[in-house]
């Protein structure tokens, strides 16, 4: 049994003011496997005050020296890649392929950062005047369960190379992932107080977090409605905020695609991370005129796909992250039944052959209205909706038709048509014909999937504060 008690705040591990104990589930067999202890408010008050006196410093180091701190804290996290996957597949449960990637991601975009952080103008002329981009204070993090390690070190790696000292609320559903960072963050010698870990409820430490008047910007990635309430509680102090919240993603499948050819790069969309994904392409435009062809070939392709042991090499689908997300997309596949859709393949309960875990038949339902909840809600988990379109200006409005923008998929074999299609949907990224990632590139969601973006130099800017400076005519700079 893992038993968690210590929080991170000015450079050491230490006892939190909190009381409340946590209990800490393997997904794949529902059993307890440890408990963490929750900080309070009070702690959080804590990690602020300790953020806060090490900003001074830490804003005014060099360029070199921030550089220098990131590399170590990249040692210290590749050191640890193997630990972390243990973290990953016991409390998370997912897949060994996707699991590998989550443990080798927290290290690459630290790795990232530092790239960025090299070549970044922090000072540039505009006109008669100098512009010197500077930290804006102290940053609140908060963090998702579907991958806790990996946006720990994004954000913290992006808000450091601005100059910016933090308090990490990280999901309290992955303690051992960030019993696992903390850990190597400690080894790597940051100064006291530059990073501070607080463990603990968001309506509680993440409350704390967006109403308290010394924290200057709040990131979050989770979910649209928490990211609303982020904005309202943090405009009473001008936070700066950045979200990352929900989507529906639409993979839009074109008129000449090869649908045999296509269908594997469709159904990974929609099903990665087990469907626990603010990315994944859950709603699946099809010309109507060969949507038959479609669903044959669908339903044959998730024949053979596998849910179960996600420490198999051949699993696909792992379980969802507890107890009470399973009820959520087993509701929801009820639903889009009362709603008329047709179940194509999936359904209920948990696939053949498992009577325990958090696991979920891979679904796809059919013969959908892009009305349907099914179609306009974000459901996480490995349930996708395919909607026939007429025609290509059909496709695209109904792909726009959504309260979320932060991902699309377009898929057909004329390039051209591809792009002509991907510029004209509403989302933050659109992907055409791969699933591959680019790190250095903006990311982040229009309308509800949230404000801002991070990743590149986009994700450093997200951090600082422009100062115009206007010298005496004749003064020289020193």
């Amino acid at each position: 049994m893992h038993r968690i008690e210590r929080i991170y705040i000015d450079g050491e591990f230490v006892a939190p003011h909190g009381q409340e104990w946590f209990d800490l589930h393997n997904p794949s067999t529902e059993e307890v496997i440890g408990q963490v202890l929750l900080g309070d408010a009070h702690d959080a008050r804590r990690a602020i005050a300790a953020a806060k006196a090490a900003f001074p410093a830490w804003s005014r180091t060099t360029r070199e020296e921030r550089v220098a701190a990131l590399k170590r804290m990249h040692r210290a996290v590749v050191a640890r890649e193997d630990r972390l996957m243990e973290a990953i597949l016991e409390e998370y449960g997912a897949p060994s392929v996707r699991g590998r990637w989550m443990a080798t991601y927290p290290a690459a975009v630290i790795e990232q950062a530092v790239e960025v952080l090299e070549s970044f103008a922090f000072e540039e002329q505009a006109g008669t005047a100098r512009v010197i981009q500077t930290p804006v204070g102290v940053a609140g993090l908060i963090t998702p369960w579907n991958s806790n390690a990996g946006f720990i070190c994004n954000k913290l790696a992006t808000a450091l190379a601005a100059g910016c000292t933090v308090v990490i609320k990280p999901s309290e559903m992955s303690a051992l992932q960030t019993q696992v960072i903390a850990e190597a963050l400690h080894d790597a010698g940051l100064p006291a107080g530059v990073f501070n870990i607080v463990n603990g409820r968001g309506d509680v430490v993440g409350e704390e977090i967006a109403r308290h008047p010394d924290i200057a910007k709040i990131s979050f990635t989770g979910s649209s409605a928490v990211g609303e309430h982020l904005v309202t509680a943090g405009a009473a102090t001008m936070k700066r905020v950045t979200l990352e919240l929900g989507g529906k993603s639409p993979t839009v499948v074109l008129e000449d695609a090869d649908f045999a050819g296509v269908m594997p790069l469709v159904l990974q969309a929609g099903f990665a991370n087990s469907g626990q994904a603010c990315i994944a392409g859950t709603r699946i435009l099809v010309p109507r005129a060969r949507l038959a062809e479609f669903e044959q070939i669908a339903r044959e392709a998730v024949s053979h796909i596998k849910s179960g042991d996600p420490s198999k090499a051949d699993t696909d689908i792992g379980p969802m992250v507890s107890a009470k997300q399973w009820e959520r997309v087993q509701s929801y596949i009820r639903l889009g039944q009362a709603e008329g859709a047709k179940l194509l393949v999936g359904g209920e309960g948990r696939p053949e052959g498992l009577h325990r875990g958090w696991f979920v038949k891979p679904t796809i339902f059919t013969g959908a209205t892009n009305q349907m909840r099914i179609a306009r809600e974000e459901i996480f988990g490995p349930v996708l909706t395919v909607i026939p379109y007429e025609d290509e200006a059909d496709a695209i409005a109904i792909a726009n038709d959504t309260r979320y923008g932060l991902s699309a998929l377009v898929v057909g074999k004329d390039s051209a048509r591809c792009e002509r299609v991907a510029r004209q949907i509403d989302a933050g990224r659109v992907l055409v014909n791969t699933l591959s990632h680019e790190p250095r590139a903006p990311f982040g969601g229009f309308k509800h999937s949230g404000l801002g973006r991070e990743m590149g130099r986009w994700g450093v800017n997200a951090y600082l504060e422009p100062k115009t400076l206007l010298m005496e005519a004749g003064v020289s700079r020193r």
